[in-house]
């Protein structure tokens, strides 16, 4: 019999429609574990107990209440179980998911993420499927770290690496990865790899040799410290910088978002000028990333190099919501900056990076 510890903590796949609104609902949660047990899919070789240390809409979701759902996972041993799964709203769900990676790099189970498209008691919801497709995941596969699991529209049952999923699409309410790569799928209820140098074979996460990865970030549960600070920027045409002023508290740390080609505006000066804000922020204390960028390795537009000379740190082969969480975590944890700079920029975790300049471990390759 598999022991697997369900953790509720809200969301849509645990909520309740009311006329027009959809809000979290005391009941809601245990509710779907009461609808999974009256389906075909049960399976009677699992044991499952809960525990609700959250419940909210995932769009409400602070640093405190990662904090707060960090610690109940921890408190509740997860080597006790066979697996975790935590059902979540999918707002916020890439974030977490990634955020949960880097705490629980060397967890020795599966933590399986899951969410639904609509409450459970609509017709259209996808999240008794996707939560039966989390049981099946941890009780026949049992590899361990943080994984995603959500049925697509094709009706696809998709298996993320935690660090490897993109927030929800607005208009199609779809859950991509970079390149569109997943882990793997769910099939017949087993678990199929997505056979891709970019994805770490199985037998790797379950005690093969994970030498290109960096040992777990360091916590406690009573000093858990997440850094609500950092700012996260998206460029656009007209972008203008100087409406960023801190006369007060100031960011700890900037991730700069990118164009497709790794490209950000590099007017030598003015208001519209990146390489002028990064020296701006370096004058200040603040440390400036630039993400997504597919290979560092590779040939870089003449305004990529100008942000690398007026002191931006890109980061390489690693997708926004991961290193957006990485960034919160690490300069939180860290003990100074420049400890959190070495993480940021040197350190590998949970298969983070993804891409031409990567191994499927995550090492950089010397490729082009």
């Amino acid at each position: 019999m598999k022991r697997i510890l369900v953790i509720f903590t809200g969301g849509t796949i645990g909520s309740k429609a009311e006329g027009k609104s959809i809000n979290v609902h005391d009941s809601g949660s245990y509710a779907l574990l009461e609808a999974y047990r009256n389906t075909d899919e049960v399976r009677k070789d699992v044991e499952l107990s809960t525990l609700e240390p959250l419940n909210l809409l995932s769009e409400n979701l602070t640093t405190g209440d990662w904090r707060t759902l960090a610690v109940a996972i921890r408190n509740a041993d997860p080597g006790s179980y066979d697996g975790l799964i935590v059902t979540h709203g999918s707002d916020t769900l890439a974030y977490t998911a990634a955020m949960f990676s880097y705490l629980f790099a060397g967890v020795g189970v599966p933590i399986v993420f899951t969410a639904s498209n609509y409450p459970i008691a609509d017709r259209r919801a996808n999240g008794l499927r996707n939560l039966a497709g989390a049981i099946d995941f941890v009780v026949e596969e049992a590899l361990p770290g943080v994984f995603a699991v959500y049925e697509n529209d094709r009706g696809e049952m998709l298996v993320y690496l935690g660090t490897r999923l993109a927030q929800c699409e607005s208009f199609t309410d779809q859950f991509r990865s970079p390149y569109d790569l997943p882990y793997g799928v769910m099939e017949n209820r087993r678990f199929v790899w997505r056979d891709d140098a970019r994805n770490p074979k199985p037998d790797r996460l379950s005690g093969g040799s994970k030498a290109a990865l960096s040992p777990p970030l360091p916590w406690e549960s009573e000093k858990l410290s997440l850094d609500d600070s950092v700012l996260y920027i998206r460029p656009y045409p007209g972008l203008n910088y100087s409406l960023y002023e801190w006369s007060g508290r100031k960011p700890s740390a900037i991730l700069h978002d990118l164009h497709h080609s790794g490209t950000a505006t590099a007017l030598p000066g003015g208001p519209y000028s990146l390489p002028a804000f990064i020296e701006r922020c370096k004058a200040r204390g603040i440390d400036v990333y630039m993400s997504p960028l597919k290979d560092a390795s590779a040939a870089l537009y003449a305004s990529s190099h100008a942000l690398i000379e007026a002191g931006g740190v890109f980061l390489e082969g690693i997708g926004m919501e991961a290193a957006l969480t990485k960034l919160v975590a690490v300069y939180g944890l860290a003990s100074n900056a420049e400890q959190a700079r070495t993480w940021m920029t040197e350190a590998t975790f949970a298969y983070e990076k993804i891409g031409s300049g990567v191994d499927s471990e995550g090492a950089e390759t010397n490729e082009n």
